[in-house]
């Protein structure tokens, strides 16, 4: 009779989830054991850069991922950077080691009182097995919860239940399939298309669900179908629109008053692949102007359900496009051309403005590479400098919590190896994920991190003045160089001083991880 762990193993072989990233601790290991050749253990040296990492990887790839951490205090250490794979909706399976049965009651030392509570209410689903023979099913439950509902799950597992016999019925777990089909009824359908084809002046919202299903391509062809603006959601965490496209306003301010200005005029306004929606700034108003009908069309049942205004169709995006494109049998205004940038600014003394830093990248960059932006006080700059035209160019921490950056460009780069890509890392941002540098040289990725250097919680300084606490201690930083961490990391750098030594610095194409430090002005989010 096959082991708990051997049956585990091929089912994870079986479903493609052959590369895991982890921290182990002492619990753990025996999970790790006899691991198969075609296993692939992704290290990472905090838990952390290690979810980030796995959260960039699963974007990137578009298929669920494999996460090792430890007990209580490795799961722990991994919640602030799972807020943002929950908000990115990324399908992540979380299996963490307990320790031996008869020792959890008595709490002894590495025992997780309470494992599948301390993950919630963050995790879509949360379980320790009753008993060895249980762990294949929910080890295969925790990965369809996670498929089903975009959203990370979390297994504990007392680790001597991975060498137990599995038993019989743990055997038809290997060949399990689940999936979800979600196309609008023969009603809802007829409904839908009467009220985008009756709108006088029709508006799309595009969330980054978008780009997470693959569906760039037909945003576009549905918007010049329609002949209708384009916005992008507020809080944006992929780019599901050309940024430079004659039909796009831009990203939506995070306030509930801008967003709502944002609409006047138009009488329907058609919300795909987003939230309605994830404000920010606390910015008061009405939710509509007067006049203004909003539906939301979602496969997330409970982003659909707290909405606070419109109506909200919970079925598959892609589904919906199809749909309204086939029914719209007249395309509309020509699109025209893609909107030029603008001259970028110079900064005076020795440090370059941030949208010098994006131009740089916009033209010396290869059109397809992938950016990873978390440097968050220059997030006005950096929309009006690039121009992104490809599905995946673009990845943000999707709850705002810092420490996605240099972990998710790692992750990012490891599963799309056949893109470019770049991490825009903000000073502030970096020391929450630097250890990633140590896994990028460890795994020889070829990512390029442009480091954003200006001494400051820039964001925060920003919202201070929002806020009205313009003299909050603990906003600067100064003294950091991050040539020099990143080389005691392995990772080769180098410090630039200009505009033309950028530009030629990202005219070379590295075959191993980089850091380019750049000392620049300060700038605000908007």
């Amino acid at each position: 009779m096959p082991s708990v762990r051997r049956v585990s193993h091929e089912f994870l072989e079986r479903r493609g989830l052959t590369t895991i990233f982890g921290n182990p601790g002492s619990n753990e290991l025996p999970f790790l054991a006899e691991l198969p050749d075609s296993f692939r253990y992704v290290l990472g040296l905090h838990e952390g850069a290690v979810v980030g990492m796995a959260d960039g990887y699963a974007q990137a790839t578009g298929r669920p991922v494999l996460v090792n951490l430890h007990a209580a205090s490795g799961s722990g250490n991994a919640m602030g950077a799972l807020t943002n794979a929950v908000a990115s909706r990324t399908p992540m399976v979380v299996v963490a080691g307990q320790q031996v049965r008869p020792a959890i009651g008595p709490e002894a030392n590495l025992s997780s009182v309470d494992a599948p509570a301390l993950m919630k209410p963050l995790v879509g689903w949360a379980a320790e097995p009753a008993c060895a023979e249980d762990v294949p099913r929910a080890l295969a439950q925790a990965l369809f919860e996670a498929e089903l509902q975009r959203r990370p799950t979390y297994l504990s597992v007392p680790y001597d239940d991975w060498a137990a016999e599995a038993g019989d019925n743990c055997l038809p777990i290997l060949d399990r399939r689940v999936e979800r089909g979600s196309a609008p009824g023969g009603e809802q359908a007829r409904r839908l298309v009467e009220q985008v084809t009756a709108a006088r002046r029709p508006l799309l919202v595009l969330g980054g669900d978008i780009d997470s299903a693959g569906l760039f391509d037909d945003a576009v062809r549905l918007a010049e179908r329609l002949g209708s603006p384009v916005w992008a959601a507020p809080s944006l965490f992929r780019l599901p629109f050309p940024n430079r496209h004659p039909l796009f306003r831009g990203v939506l301010p995070a306030g509930i008053a801008p967003v709502s200005a944002a609409f006047e005029g138009h009488d329907l306004v058609l919300v795909l692949g987003a939230p309605v929606f994830r404000y920010h700034e606390y910015l008061p108003g009405r939710y509509l102007p007067e006049g203004t009908h909003l539906i939301q069309v979602t496969d997330d049942a409970s982003a659909a359900a707290r909405a606070p205004m419109g109506e909200a169709l919970v079925a598959a995006p892609g589904a919906v496009i199809d749909l309204l494109v086939n029914a719209l049998d007249a395309l509309g205004e020509a699109a025209g051309e893609y909107r030029p940038a603008p001259e970028p600014p110079t900064a005076e003394g020795d440090r370059l403005h941030p949208e010098e830093v994006f131009a740089a990248l916009r033209d010396r960059m290869p059109h397809d590479t992938a950016y990873v932006a978390e440097s968050t006080s220059t997030n006005s700059a950096w929309w009006r400098q690039m121009d992104l035209r490809r599905s995946g160019s673009y990845y943000f921490p999707a709850a705002g919590g810092l420490g996605f950056g240099l972990p998710g460009a790692v992750g990012v780069a490891m599963g799309r190896p056949d893109r470019p890509v770049v991490g825009v890392i903000g000073d502030g941002s970096a020391n929450y994920g630097i250890t990633a540098l140590w896994t990028a040289a460890q795994h020889r990725v070829p990512l390029t991190v442009v480091l954003l250097r200006n001494g400051t919680y820039g964001a925060l300084r920003w919202f201070g003045g929002l806020l009205g606490v313009p003299d909050a201690p603990g906003l600067d930083i100064p003294g950091l160089d991050f040539t020099r961490i990143a080389e005691g990391y392995g990772v080769a750098s180098q410090h630039v001083h200009s505009a033309e030594e950028l530009r030629a610095v990202l005219a070379e194409h590295p075959e191993h991880p980089r850091l380019v430090q750049v000392d620049t002005a300060l700038t605000t989010p908007s």
